[in-house]
């Protein structure tokens, strides 16, 4: 693993080249060129590295007209797709300065790229990966000339970028500056951004719940992926057990899907490996056809509108029957949590970032929450401080799902005082996370920080679920003892008196 300072090195120079280049162009626009650029750049080289097969020969140097259809089918079929020698991003950056057809040739091989996997397995996968990344487009320039400067400058400053050697930490690093970039476009984009992007540390908490006390998943589920960062960081936390099938998620934005592709990609997960779908999963779920999850994460977005009640055939559907009421038309938490939960196997954990107000709001979501209760769903809940997502100041919650409780009480872990201050956005530090995960894991029940609710004192409380609720702030006011402030106001008064005769 490259050192802090390598790694600090290299985020400075990739935010360098974004701001740098992209001019007039809108910061939030202009993500795609550098992000598509990084891509494609991995791509190229780490496609060149299996052509080489660890053999001392340059793939880049080859003909196109030595690749036999048997090399492309069988480079297809193990790889998911196919880069001819002169589509290489080596090859293209090389001669960019005097290329009059820069960004018609970069759209031609983005093309060839994802067509290479029509009619394979990959297909899906491969599909749409570039249609972000328009090279044609007026955003870039109102000339030829102009669009293809813009582009060979992008493509310089990302050649530039020093990721040693490929088959060592190259594709970590990549990776990283890849979650970099998006968390830094997230950040300056302000609600947008925060969206699709969970901050490191936060999804770091999220995977660690998910799979605590699992040494194999089958797979790993998130509804409402964004660019995959939940995914890929379940995947970084659990690379040492067996994740048997992938990673699978669904995101309704189309350009978020690809960036949630590109970054399976990225972190050298292969085509058949994960299966990222394109839609609305509320209404249109791509993996209801799946095996149940045994570990699922998410950030879904908080308290959007959703059709709910306005399709009548939603309240049969399996996974919202079960709770005999639909969520609110104005607020969809519950919609994605009711979701999560019917696609939980037996053995799994389900942790999702949830919006407060849906543990103490009444109509359709208090039944819902009685429903969880009752049935024994909700192993914890856990608020956590306030300003540590981009665009919002909202201290959450995470809302932890189980279908294997050993007993019928709930936990509730109040960590909204576990922070580091930082300038834009508080940050949740290794050691709040492992005092999270310790407590969550014991149950112990520790003053003012974590109690475990029994059936009873929920139904007491009125299935109010909010975590202050079950565990008494610490008053940290100062404390003042009144008998010595008397004596002491005493003295002064007589002192005074002195003074006056």
């Amino acid at each position: 693993m490259p050192s802090i300072a390598q790694r600090e090195e290299l985020h400075r120079k990739i935010w360098q080249i974004a701001n740098d280049v992209r001019g007039s162009v809108d910061g939030w626009d202009f993500k795609q060129y550098v992000l598509g650029s990084l891509f494609y750049r991995f791509i190229s080289e780490h496609f060149a590295s299996y052509m080489e097969g660890g053999e001392d020969i340059d793939y880049s140097k080859f003909n196109d007209d030595m690749i036999t259809p048997e090399i492309k089918d069988n480079a297809i079929k193990e790889k998911g797709y196919f880069i001819y020698p002169n589509e290489l991003f080596c090859n293209i950056v090389a001669n960019c300065d005097n290329n009059e057809n820069l960004n018609t040739d970069l759209a031609k091989i983005f093309s060839n790229i994802e067509n290479s996997a029509s009619g394979y397995p990959s297909e899906d996968d491969i599909k749409g990966l570039f249609a972000d990344f328009d090279t044609t487009s007026n955003r870039l320039g109102n000339t030829v000339a102009e669009k293809n400067k813009r582009l060979c400058a992008v493509l310089k400053g990302v050649n530039e970028l020093d990721f040693r050697d490929f088959k060592n930490s190259h594709i970590d690093l990549f990776g990283d500056a890849y979650e970099f970039l998006i968390s830094k476009y997230a950040a300056n984009a302000g609600k947008s951004g925060g969206e699709f992007f969970t901050p490191q540390q936060v999804s770091k908490l999220i995977a660690k719940l998910a799979l605590l006390g699992q040494k194999k998943v089958n797979k790993i589920y998130d509804p409402a992926c964004g660019s995959g960062s939940l995914l890929l960081q379940a995947k970084k936390q659990f690379d040492e057990h067996i994740i048997e099938e992938g990673f699978f998620g669904q995101e309704i934005n189309h350009t978020t899907y690809n960036l949630a592709r590109m970054n399976m990609f990225l972190h050298n997960i292969n085509y058949d490996k994960f299966d990222i779908k394109l839609g609305d999963t509320l209404t249109d779920p791509k993996h209801n056809d799946q095996k149940p999850f045994d570990a699922i994460v998410s950030n879904p977005p908080y308290s959007i509108k959703w059709i709910g009640s306005d399709d009548p055939t939603l309240i049969n559907d399996d996974r919202f029957a079960p709770a005999g009421v639909l969520p609110p038309k104005s607020k969809a938490d519950f919609a994605f949590i009711l979701h999560s939960l019917s696609y939980l196997s037996a053995k799994g954990r389900a942790a999702i970032v949830t919006f407060p107000g849906i543990f103490y709001r009444g109509g359709a979501e208090k039944k819902i929450r009685q429903y969880l209760i009752d049935n024994n769903y909700i192993e914890t809940i856990i608020s956590l401080a306030p300003n540590l997502f981009y665009g919002t100041s909202i201290a959450v919650n995470i809302l932890v799902l189980s279908k294997h409780k050993p007993d019928t009480k709930t936990q509730f872990i109040d960590a909204s005082k576990l922070f580091k201050k930082a300038t834009n956005n508080n940050i949740l530090e290794d050691e709040h996370i492992d005092k999270i995960l310790k407590v969550f894991k014991s149950k112990e029940e520790i003053k003012h920080f974590s109690h475990n609710a029994s059936l009873e004192e929920i139904k007491e409380n009125d299935y109010n679920l909010s975590v202050g609720s079950y565990v008494e702030p610490e008053d940290t006011r100062e404390k003042i003892d009144i008998k010595k402030l008397n004596e002491e106001i005493k003295t002064t008064v007589k002192r005074i008196d002195r003074l006056e005769t």
